[in-house]
């Protein structure tokens, strides 16, 4: 059976979603654009998740073919924090309640048109859903209905997953080899599927955007750096190398955005004990009409503004949402898109600044997609020392710089939405295949016996 428009409806499932609200991370941005390219392939595209407390419940976009449940909007009105602000309650809500809204709601649908459902859930915060739904199904007599994978983005919180359960009731999915030898090291054997970048992000870059970014920071060297606070995620030697770089009487300047569920505090406390002058910038006026406008009429005199408030300073926090347009704006006037994480399941940083030409640094995690030299520099040691090296090498080579990022242009090319939702219908077709021929749709594969 080929999975197409005709055939297939799709049941997403996921904390994170499009609203501002709900956007945390990457794994915000890749449910996102995943259902919104669904939808523009023809399917019809139903996502639940944990939405913005103050619009309606139900939204339809995309011609009809996206529908937008948010979910527990009841706890978040007590808890405007965003989407992780009263985790555990939202957690809880989403578990007991969810899923009968799935089988009897959504694939009850599917089946009176002759539709099989496919279903994705994303997180450890699904897991539990989807054990829920596959029990219902079968109490339905309807699991043969639908096809359902899990997709775990991460390592955090694996510990409060029933794999066993997880296993039996839905094929387990991964976002990159990295992740896979992860989980294989855990006896778990998931499909990768991974994560894609918009099309947007390859458009061209206005130079005269770019020259007025370069203007209002006023600096030699401009890093920019795209990701949650955490210990692993390469923050120190990052700020370690302005630090550098200012002790040899340069001018450097970091871009930074921590994401809204970083610990803001310990990262400027990081950046303060290099000695280093940190200044938060915030929009004026209606965040979300700027984040409107920077998106859909590419209009960024707003974040121009505030950002020339802080051409004095070293580091600059950037705590408003980075529109797409905005992202290239941001990756060209940088000299380096600093993604030199120590461990990155996602990637997606990465490979947006390689959709829009910027030169990149990355971890060694990142060489599914990364070739030191020929499309970005794969940092050895994440020191500061090694960032510094390279930002020197690069200066004396321009040459070398031009071709990292006509090759980082042609690298993620391969990685749009399109080709990995046409590489998750092909997954989901086979799975569909075994399943009608009774195979299980995933399974733990026990350690060997050792012999005494």
């Amino acid at each position: 059976m080929k999975i197409t428009p005709e055939s297939t409806n799709f049941i997403v499932l996921s904390f994170e979603g499009p609203d501002n609200y709900s956007m945390a991370g990457g794994l915000g941005d890749r449910v996102t654009s995943l259902t919104k390219t669904l939808a523009r392939m023809g399917f019809n595209v139903h996502h639940i998740f944990i939405g913005d407390p103050g619009v309606e419940a139900v939204e339809i976009r995309e011609d009809g073919k996206l529908v937008l449940h948010r979910w527990c909007q009841w706890i978040s009105t007590s808890h405007q924090g965003g989407v992780y602000d009263g985790e555990e309650w939202k957690f809880r809500d989403f578990t007991e309640s969810a899923p009968l809204f799935v089988v009897q709601e959504l694939v009850s649908q599917a089946i009176s048109q002759g539709k099989l459902s496919v279903i994705l859930a994303e997180e450890w915060q699904t897991a539990e859903a989807i054990c829920c739904i596959h029990d219902l199904l079968h109490v339905y007599g309807w699991r043969d209905k639908t096809v359902m994978f899990w997709n775990a983005n991460d390592t955090y919180s694996f510990e409060r997953i029933d794999w066993e359960y997880l296993s039996r009731s839905a094929t387990i999915t991964t976002v990159s080899e990295h992740m896979k030898q992860i989980m294989l090291k855990m006896g778990i054997n998931p499909i990768v599927i991974p994560n894609g970048i918009p099309e947007v992000l390859f458009k061209e870059v206005d130079k005269g955007d770019v020259s007025q970014m370069r203007a209002v920071l006023n600096a030699e060297t401009v890093f920019s750096k795209v990701t949650k606070w955490r210990s692993d995620t390469g923050w120190k030697p990052a700020v370690q190398a302005i630090y550098n770089l200012k002790e040899l009487g340069e001018k450097p300047k970091l871009l930074a955005h921590v994401g809204a569920e970083s610990d803001r505090q310990s990262f400027a406390r990081q950046v303060r004990s290099f000695g280093l002058a940190m200044k938060d910038i915030s929009l004026a006026g209606n965040p979300e009409e700027t984040y409107l406008r920077g998106m859909l009429e590419e209009d960024f005199t707003p974040y121009f503004e505030v950002i020339s408030t802080g051409s004095k300073s070293d580091v600059l926090n950037l705590l408003f949402p980075l529109p797409y347009p905005f992202l290239r704006v941001l990756y060209q006037a940088s000299d380096v898109v600093l993604a030199n994480k120590s461990y990155d399941p996602f990637g997606l940083v990465g490979m947006e600044a390689m959709a829009a030409g910027a030169v990149i640094f990355v971890g060694r995690s990142a060489e599914g997609c990364a070739t030191h030299m020929y499309n970005s520099v794969v940092l050895d040691h994440y020191h500061a020392e090694e960032i510094q090296f390279y930002v020197d090498h690069l200066r004396v080579h321009p040459k070398k710089r031009e071709k990292l990022s006509k090759a980082a242009r042609q690298t993620a090319e391969r990685w749009t939405w399109k080709r990995v939702a046409e590489t998750l219908i092909s997954k989901l077709e086979s799975q569909l295949e075994r399943q009608m021929i009774g195979q299980p749709s995933a399974k733990i594969e026990a350690e060997p016996e050792t012999e005494h």
